[in-house]
């Protein structure tokens, strides 16, 4: 008896739609940033065709907003943001990139991709670095104040190998720690 090889059944918006990058920043003081480049892939055995949507299509221009991709190969989609303001800085827009399979017409899968526009480069990477050393001191800050907690003992006070080499931080109770709890970092 012969059987026939079936391809499963698509279910509406489960595939997953491959994009990069998933964010597009745009800096208001940099030109160069003004135009981006959205790849589409197509890993699957058929072709898809594709539609981009977008939140705020009066602030951006979107070549070849729909069309197709072969199986196993890319698309680049060009997006230019032409309203460059600083009314704009900071607003998160969205792409949608809508994919169904060539000859049919409903939409197999999504993607949102976010697009913001940030006043420079420069001020952005200060606000990043200043995010950082915040985390950085709340992690300090947060070591700070348990280390009174922690104790070390000696190399034979250790658990065994069979045992697990991290331990809950049982000195943490309201009675005083006992001078043998050791807790492993």
């Amino acid at each position: 008896m012969h059987q026939q090889k079936r391809q499963p059944e698509l279910v509406e918006g489960n595939l997953p739609v491959f994009v990069f990058p998933t964010e597009l920043i745009f800096y208001a003081d940099d030109q160069s940033t003004h135009k981006q480049v959205l790849t589409l892939y197509n890993p699957y055995e058929f072709a898809l065709k594709f539609k981009v949507l977008c939140t705020t299509p009066n602030k951006y221009v979107v070549t070849d907003a729909a069309g197709a991709v072969k199986p196993q190969c890319c698309v680049d989609i060009v997006i230019r943001h032409r309203d460059v303001q600083s009314c704009h800085y900071g607003v998160k827009d969205k792409f949608r990139l809508q994919v169904s399979e060539q000859g049919q017409r409903k939409t197999l899968g999504r993607k949102e991709v976010v697009a913001i526009l940030h006043p420079s480069a420069k001020e952005q990477q200060k606000e990043e670095e200043e995010k950082r050393i915040k985390e950085h001191l709340t992690e300090s800050l947060f070591f700070e104040h348990m280390l009174p907690f922690l104790w070390v003992s000696n190399l034979s006070d250790r658990p065994p190998p069979s045992q697990p080499l991290f331990s809950p931080p049982l000195c943490m109770s309201a009675r005083p720690p006992s001078p043998r709890v050791c807790v492993c970092f």
